[in-house]
């Protein structure tokens, strides 16, 4: 993971997004930037009706959202790592569940020309709760324009965030349920969330009790390496996740969800080879070329093979299929495939 990586915390409304980010940014060495949401004049009127401020509501938060990543996202990792406590991306989760007809397609023809411009977390964090904690929090903190809003609000809203995060592939996904976790007032609770924020990011250690599984090839195939995680670990710390997530997957949208996170690869992939051409002509080697092009895009390729892994995992989950055991039964067919000719040859 690059050092000056892009954290983004994500969540609905009194999950304790902004408590994590101030939290957690100091020991990441990384700026903070926060949201001005109290700026915008059609917030209060929202809460109390709906249907007639949405239009404007969401055009200000777009719009808001927009020029303060655009102007600080940049500069700020050019420096240092960053952790924000909202996406640029969530903006569209809001305008889904408030907007519709004429009002959304103007909309999401201005978000589609805004987003191009504003740079993908490494890494989001999605913290969850149940609906009576939201609830909770929102009414202890006792912000005046959030004192009209509805309980049926915020259970569309958890529902929303759980749909748009069970389809997200711009970035890796790290969910925690916050509902027994105390970041405020017991220590081993932040310092257990910061640690798998740092596993996720790849500057952390944490990790699940792995399997004692033997191999099914000859040792020497294997890369050497103590205490290596295998990919059965990986398999099976997706399903847990999925299980602590609470969140419902269906073989065929999961299989959609992969086609659609390659697709997106083959996108990357096809603007590394655009670019490649471009510095052939400068540099004049193909090698060097494709380095540089890499290097552009480094860290959204790096980003997509991720998402391809973590859905061809949950894949596999649903399917109830052994990546590894599938995977070494065929690694070691063609080993003694490879036996066989050579003993033929010989």
């Amino acid at each position: 993971m690059a050092e000056r990586y892009y954290v983004a915390i994500e969540g609905p409304i009194g999950v304790g997004k902004t408590t994590l980010a101030r939290l957690i940014h100091k020991d990441l060495q990384a700026e903070l930037l926060l949201e001005v949401f109290e700026e915008n004049p059609f917030l209060s009127d929202f809460y109390a009706d709906r249907a007639k401020y949405a239009f404007q509501t969401q055009i200000f938060f777009l719009l808001s959202r927009y020029r303060q990543q655009y102007q600080v996202i940049p500069r700020v990792l050019q420096r240092l790592p960053l952790v924000s406590d909202y996406t640029f991306s969530k903006d569209q989760l809001f305008a889904r569940l408030n907007l519709s007809g004429d009002e959304l397609t103007v909309y999401d023809t201005l978000h589609s020309v805004l987003a191009e411009k504003i740079p993908r977390p490494d890494l989001v964090v999605y913290l969850r709760a149940d609906l009576d904690a939201l609830m909770e929090r929102i009414a202890m903190r006792d912000r005046t324009y959030e004192r009209a809003i509805s309980r049926q609000y915020i259970a569309d809203l958890m529902e929303a965030y759980d749909r748009f995060f069970g389809a997200y592939t711009q970035a890796p996904v790290l969910t925690l349920d916050t509902n027994n976790l105390n970041i405020v007032r017991n220590e081993q609770d932040l310092a257990s969330a910061l640690e798998r924020i740092r596993s996720a990011l790849g500057t952390g250690t944490y990790q699940r009790a792995l399997l004692d599984t033997e191999s099914a090839v000859p040792e020497h195939t294997l890369p050497a390496g103590e205490g290596r995680r295998r990919l059965s670990d990986l398999q099976r710390d997706a399903g847990a996740a999925d299980g602590d997530s609470g969140l419902r997957h269906d073989l065929f949208q999961d299989f959609i969800g992969l086609q659609a996170v390659l697709g997106g690869l083959a996108g990357e992939l096809g603007q590394v080879w655009t670019a490649q051409e471009k510095w052939l002509d400068q540099v004049g080697n193909r090698e060097e070329a494709q380095q540089r092009a890499l290097g552009q895009r480094a860290t959204r390729v790096k980003s997509q093979l991720a998402s391809s892994l973590a859905c061809l995992l949950r894949l596999a989950n649903d399917l109830g299929v052994s990546l590894e055991e599938a995977y070494l039964g065929q690694l070691k067919a063609q080993c003694d495939g490879t036996s066989a000719m050579d003993e033929g040859g010989a």
